[in-house]
């Protein structure tokens, strides 16, 4: 990884819809080496996925849930099913087993309280928890899908 793919990155993060000529041109290098670098990225599996970014408030979820989860439970037996019961939750958008305090982190977007209400039943349906706290976000001052690229 060199500071071209780099540049490549780094306007791909920003909008992935560019056409090549203009990626090129910010990183430097012709489209066609522009092109050839991308595929290899992708190839590499630097690049995993081209996705649009959605406006949540206008798809009417707009609440943001954090839900910790402490279990009692942590056999690997236990942790495959908790895994599998929020597989195909489509309001599940992160889910992190933690150290410290928290075993679970589970972050989560929902239109309303009684929708959260739901969510919360489906989940205690499938898997036994110990101790569940959800805290919602009241204010959003930085989210983005953007990763460092100074480290690569």
């Amino acid at each position: 990884m060199d500071a071209i793919d780099k540049k490549i990155l780094s306007s791909l993060q920003s909008n992935c819809a560019l056409p090549v000529a203009e990626v090129a041109e910010t990183a430097g290098i012709s489209p066609t080496a522009c092109w050839r670098r991308i595929q290899k990225l992708e190839q590499d599996g630097i690049i995993q996925h081209r996705v649009a970014l959605l406006d949540r408030q206008k798809l009417n979820v707009g609440v943001t849930v954090f839900i910790a989860v402490k279990t009692r439970e942590h056999s690997a037996k236990w942790a495959e099913m908790f895994r599998n019961a929020l597989k195909d939750i489509p309001e599940v958008v992160d889910f992190y087993r933690m150290s410290g305090e928290v075993d679970y982190l589970i972050k989560a977007y929902v239109p309303d309280i009684a929708s959260y209400d739901a969510l919360y039943k489906k989940l205690i349906s499938r898997v036994e928890l110990s101790d569940v706290t959800s805290m919602f976000a009241m204010e959003e001052i930085k989210a983005t899908t953007q990763i460092p690229l100074d480290y690569a």
